[in-house]
């Protein structure tokens, strides 16, 4: 069975909400007050993994990305553009806007350990479908880009969440002014239901 990661730009106090700013929200933009070279490229080491995984978004996440990722063509964003991506959502009916894109029907941890089957699962942003996977106990993997600011308001990744797991750091690594930090979860998991 393949594995699920979840890979989030996340502040020092656990915020994951608008790094960007296109939320409009009043503590937005946090993640790029710290320049390119902390969120350009391929920060949170997906590298070749990309051409093997499947990328897993939510409705916001995948308009967002759409209107982003198809006119770059550098490595990183043709891997991007290249990957399958499938999304999340019950309003969209035409994902064609980004190729390789492709709805979710049904039932989303069922969909989800079904797509594990066939190929690695990255949970991109979408903090609504990681904690539905984190409350399955479904996530093997966290990949966190931490930034070096407090935030003090704004969703968080394990805000609420109904879940535990024990983690074990695997690597640390300087990215700009953030830096990545990758866990994997200890021990096995629990059986689908």
């Amino acid at each position: 069975m393949h594995t699920i990661s979840v890979i989030e730009f996340i502040t020092l106090d656990g915020v994951v909400e608008d790094p960007d700013g296109t939320g409009g929200s009043p503590h937005g933009g946090w993640a790029f007050r710290f320049g390119p070279e902390s969120v350009a490229g391929d920060k949170f080491r997906l590298g070749a993994r990309l051409e093997e995984a499947g990328l897993l978004l939510g409705r916001g996440t995948w308009q967002l990305f759409s209107m982003i990722w198809p006119g770059r063509t550098d490595e990183f964003s043709s891997r991007m553009n290249a990957a399958t991506k499938w999304v999340v959502s019950r309003t969209l009916t035409d994902v064609s806007a980004w190729g390789g894109s492709v709805l979710v029907a049904g039932d989303l941890v069922a969909e989800v350990q079904r797509l594990r089957q066939e190929r690695e699962v990255v949970v991109v942003g979408s903090t609504s479908i990681a904690r539905q996977l984190m409350e399955h106990d479904l996530v093997d993997e966290y990949r966190l880009l931490v930034f070096p600011t407090v935030v003090g308001a704004g969703g968080r990744l394990f805000e609420g969440a109904r879940c535990s797991a024990d983690l074990r750091l695997t690597s640390v690594e300087r990215t700009g002014a953030a830096a990545l930090l990758c866990f994997e979860r200890v021990g096995g998991r629990a059986e689908p239901g």
